[in-house]
């Protein structure tokens, strides 16, 4: 049926409208697309053609070369060797399981390190290398360069690695560096970017750790080309970047290789320092270990075997330790008595084996005692009850001000981990870190170097070298910085009164060359040599009333941890002092047994610069000394091979 004129009209007119409606929607979203194709295409042209830039090309950091140390001749300590390496790249190797057991009977791999990179592999995009052998020798790189077409995918490349020539010498004060970890990286606020390339080595203890940031560097750019995948196409242009500072030590390598020598098997520790200059000549640490195992990383097993050694071969015992300083403190009480004026050198007293106080009996070393005693042969032969009396009269905070004047309780500024403050006790002290008053009993602990009294090997050596000069000699281990000299720790006057400390010295010359001192056996015998010094022995025990009823126990009857520490410290020559040394023998027994005689080898190696001669050593001792020299030049390096000295 035909539909009628009005509803054709009707119909007509609602097409209309809506293909207007429609229309003018489509033609306002094309007025969108259009301005916002110029608004991109026109205003933000530069910006999106520098985004187009980024994606194109990438900067890529180079790691710098790290600074190497030299000892004070200029001897590399720590130094960058070539490392070569072994890289696979997975889209290039085809079958990696055939190219891998190809490669395996060319060159030894390690199973922990292939298992890595396999994993690695399998995370990574196919075109990036992965490493699949690292410090390979150049034999290997070698064969695997003749038969590269039967490996595809494996390119040899050569960067640097960190290397310790002198091997345990050196290791408790250079440290070792390590690959980077996630634990290293939560310790920095704002970490380098060059920081976060995988397996980037950092030091992890001693002069390495403490010196980063001066021997890291600065990091050098490159800017590669890659396509959209993330492949290098080219290399546009690289920035160098800066090596790290070369660092001179103030160390003597050969003397360093000599006390560690002379150390031994012991667990001990040296100093020998400069008296002049504060300069560290030699800081060994007894048992050492191998730095260089750390470098790339260490197994578990050796670890385990350096973790678990009694003898604590990690720790650098020089300025780590801190032992009570037995008798080699008395030369404290006794300046601090002399600079009060409760004592005069002269004053003597009398010695019975003991000192009642507060009803408790405090016992000198020798049973029988020393009878009437003055300052030089209270020294000369150690006895306790003389600097019993002295302390009572002069009283512990004098005792502690002197200390510090001396250089005990104070962490000298010297850049390795760990260096210990020590102790020189005070009344506030006690009360401030065990919520105790201090007693008397406390003072007379103190003025023989027991009880709360703590001090290092490093403190021991400073104290030796102030006393030898009268100056506030302060150790120095850093000589140069990249060519620049570092300051001198020569120091400024103590202001102790010069008749005072010449009164002590002289006393301390008593101990090693009168017959009655108790480092007479000790001594050196050349006459411009001669040295002054004073023995320790440290209880690390309590001795029972019972058991010195039945006789106290010899040491060699205890068992090792609970033998009393062996100290001794001295300056040579006597009339114009060069060094000051001080040896510390853990659980070593008697000072005058123990300590006394590595400090005399050593004072005489740092005085002589070689071998001294057998005249310089006691008649008696000269056969046991030739003995041990030849011992010595057969354990000690020849320093020709190890690396050429830098003029």
């Amino acid at each position: 049926m035909k539909r009628p004129g009005k509803d054709s009209a009707e119909s007509a007119r609602i097409i209309s409208r809506r293909g207007l409606i429609v229309g003018g929607m489509q033609l306002g979203f094309a007025a969108m697309l259009a301005a916002r194709m110029r608004y991109m295409q026109v205003e933000q042209a530069d910006q999106f053609r520098l985004l187009a830039e980024e994606n194109r090309i990438n900067v890529r950091l180079i790691p710098p070369a790290r600074g190497e140390i030299f000892d004070r001749h200029g001897l590399p300590i720590a130094q960058n060797e070539p490392s070569y390496r072994l890289t696979i790249v997975r889209e290039d190797a085809g079958d990696v399981d055939t190219v891998i057991a190809r490669l395996s009977a060319l060159v030894e791999l390690d199973d922990e390190d292939l298992n890595r990179a396999l994993t690695e592999m399998k995370r990574s995009p196919p075109f990036l290398p992965v490493t699949v052998a690292d410090r390979v020798s150049w034999a290997d790189i070698s064969r695997v360069a003749v038969n590269a077409p039967a490996l595809p995918g494996i390119t040899p490349e050569v960067g640097l690695s960190r290397g310790y020539p002198l091997g345990p010498d050196f290791a408790n004060v250079v440290g070792y560096v390590g690959p980077i970890s996630d634990y290293d990286l939560s310790k920095i606020e704002d970490p380098d970017q060059l920081l976060r390339i995988p397996r980037f080595q950092i030091g992890k203890v001693g002069i390495e750790a403490r010196l980063e940031d001066q021997l890291r560097g600065k990091a050098g750019t490159k800017r590669v080309e890659v396509n959209a995948v993330g492949r290098v196409m080219r290399e546009l242009d690289r920035q160098e970047g800066q090596p790290g500072a070369s660092l001179q030590l103030t160390l003597d390598h050969r003397l360093q290789n000599y006390a560690q020598a002379r150390l031994g098997n012991e667990s001990a520790a040296a100093v020998v320092i400069d008296c002049e200059t504060g300069d560290l000549l030699a800081m060994a640490s007894a048992p050492s270990f191998d730095p260089n195992l750390f470098v790339q990383g260490i197994s578990v097993s050796d670890y385990r075997a350096l973790t678990e050694n009694k003898y604590r071969p990690l720790a650098s015992k020089s300025v780590q330790g801190l032992y009570p300083p037995g008798s080699t403190f008395k030369m404290v009480t006794a300046l601090a008595a002399l600079d009060a004026g409760v004592i005069s050198p002269e004053e003597t007293v009398w010695c019975p084996g003991h000192l009642e106080v507060s009803n408790r009996r405090f016992h000198c070393w020798k049973r029988t005692g020393h009878g009437h005693v003055d300052l030089k042969s209270s020294l000369r032969e150690s006895c306790d009850v003389y600097y019993y009396d002295v302390a009572l009269k002069v009283g512990i905070e004098k005792i502690s001000a002197m200390a510090e004047r001396l250089g005990l309780g104070h962490r000298f500024d010297i850049p390795m981990s760990a260096v210990a403050t020590g102790r020189a006790p005070t009344k506030e002290w006690k009360s401030s870190n065990t919520g105790q008053e201090w007693v008397v009993g406390d003072t007379v602990n103190a003025s023989i170097g027991q009880g709360y009294v703590l001090a290092s090997p490093l403190q021991l050596a400073v104290m030796s070298a102030r006393i030898a000069t009268g100056r506030a000699v302060s150790p120095r281990l850093l000589k140069s910085v990249d060519g620049v000299e570092q300051p001198s720790g020569a120091g400024e006057p103590l202001g102790v009164d010069e008749a005072l400390l010449r009164q002590v010295r002289r006393a301390m010359f008593e101990v090693s060359n009168n017959r009655r001192g108790t480092a007479y056996g000790s001594r050196i015998v050349t006459e411009e040599f001669r040295m002054a010094g004073k023995t320790g022995t440290s209880q690390v025990r309590n001795i029972t009333a019972a058991e010195r009823a039945r006789g106290v126990t010899k040491n060699e009857d205890l068992p090792w941890e609970r033998r009393d520490h062996a100290l001794f410290v001295n300056f040579a020559p006597f009339d114009n002092p060069r060094y000051a040394v001080a040896v510390v023998v853990e659980h070593g027994g008697g000072g005058s047994a123990a300590a006394a005689p590595i400090a005399r080898d050593i004072t005489l190696q740092a005085l002589y610069g070689e071998d001294p001669p057998l005249t310089a050593y006691p008649e008696k001792d000269r056969d046991r000394i030739k003995a041990l020299q030849d011992r010595l030049k057969r354990e000690r390096p020849d320093f020709g091979t190890v690396g050429k000295v830098r003029t």
